[in-house]
């Protein structure tokens, strides 16, 4: 049996190969090594005995090459940061998707299944209820009101703040180019799938972390973020009031995943969320963080927004737990497991990027008025 890891070079795609060759699969990577995201190249975690071919997933000629003879497709490779290059994330998490069923139809390659790669950030804003009006899906928030501080979902009928609810599988609701993208590449999927009857399984991921976490990419976020500066000792920036809530979940519950919807039939021409199903706010977030890393760091809320962020994301998990899966690690593990490794490997780098001062210098991160 052979598997093939989109991206396996990455934080989530390399954990997928090392647990498909425990499970005695010979294993394929295609990766582009993209050097804002491995700027020294091929990474040491990457299994030395998976076959590895450098590559772009937006290229007919990689697909070919990467396609052949394979049983399974694990299709973790995207575009994803803050950048403003809106064209490509639909070529690279869209176009390329659609390129990998187009090369399987022409050639009659027909893998056992393929887990396309998906994410929480298909909701948008997400599904709240106004306790006048009842359900509703959140139009993104209004700038003006960001800029006066006013960080409330309200409901579009009587302007009344909303009740954030669990994000289900049925109501994607995608603004920014990420997340369009995105559910762009689950609905092409699903539907060529269907269409020629190749197995097929989609995850929506929320927030992963753990090990392995990109320590260059500025999309990898607020774990690295936050823990390079309470290692250094500098105070934590945090956005609006500290209380969004997100959805944390550990790296080994989405390799878990993984497996599970690999072998159950049940889930094939479906998508189904892996998260927590617990929020977390960011203020919780950074006092568990500092008290972990065992330093007296300072929290600042110096009254700042980012531009295109949601103010509640926590999905619902009861789709894929009745086939089985259920995370096992919460919030504190997470912590400690990256922390860990990030000792392991001597510290965030000091070349790593200062995510903060690029996304203040291009307009991302504004100042309430």
């Amino acid at each position: 049996m052979r598997a093939l890891v989109t991206g396996g070079a990455g934080f989530i795609g390399s954990h997928l190969v090392d647990r498909f060759l425990r499970e005695g699969y010979d294993v394929r990577v295609v990766d582009s090594l993209d050097p804002r995201v491995h700027p020294q190249g091929l990474p040491s975690h990457l299994a030395r005995n998976a076959e590895f071919i450098k590559g772009s997933v937006t290229e007919r000629s990689t697909w070919e090459r990467a396609l052949e003879g394979v049983d399974v497709v694990s299709h973790q490779a995207a575009y994803q940061d803050y950048m403003l290059d809106f064209s490509k994330f639909l070529l690279v998490n869209a176009v390329s998707t659609a390129l990998m069923y187009e090369v399987l139809v022409e050639r009659r390659w027909r893998p056992r299944k393929i887990v396309i790669a998906s994410s929480q950030a298909v909701y948008g804003e997400g599904q709240y209820t106004c306790s006048s009006h009842g359900f509703l899906l959140a139009k993104t928030r209004r700038p003006a009101d960001l800029r006066r501080g006013d960080w409330d979902v309200r409901c579009p009928q009587c302007g009344e703040p909303s009740t954030p609810r669990l994000l289900e599988e049925a109501y994607p609701n995608p603004y920014n180019q990420y997340a369009v993208s995105k559910l762009s590449g689950e609905k092409l999927a699903l539907g060529l799938a269907s269409i020629h009857q190749i197995p097929t399984v989609v995850l929506r991921y929320s927030i992963t972390q753990g090990p392995r976490q990109s320590l260059f990419n500025q999309y990898s976020g607020i774990l690295r973020i936050f823990t390079a500066l309470a290692l250094a000792g500098e105070p934590l920036v945090i956005y609006e009031d500290g209380r969004q809530t997100r959805d944390f979940v550990h790296i080994d519950d989405v390799v878990e995943a993984n497996i599970c919807v690999l072998n159950t039939e049940s889930a094939n021409f479906e998508a189904f969320n892996v998260g927590s199903g617990r929020p977390s706010t960011v203020l919780e977030y950074a006092d568990l963080l500092v008290r972990k890393v065992g330093k007296q760091v300072p929290t600042l809320l110096p009254g700042q927004y980012r531009v295109g962020d949601n103010r509640h994301s926590v999905s619902s998990i009861h789709r894929l737990t009745k086939l089985g899966w259920r995370p096992q690690r919460g919030l504190p593990q997470i912590l400690e497991d990256f922390l860990a490794w990030v000792d392991d490997v001597g510290g965030i780098p000091s070349n790593a990027p200062n995510a903060y001062q690029d996304m203040c210098q291009r307009g991302v991160v504004q100042p309430i008025c």
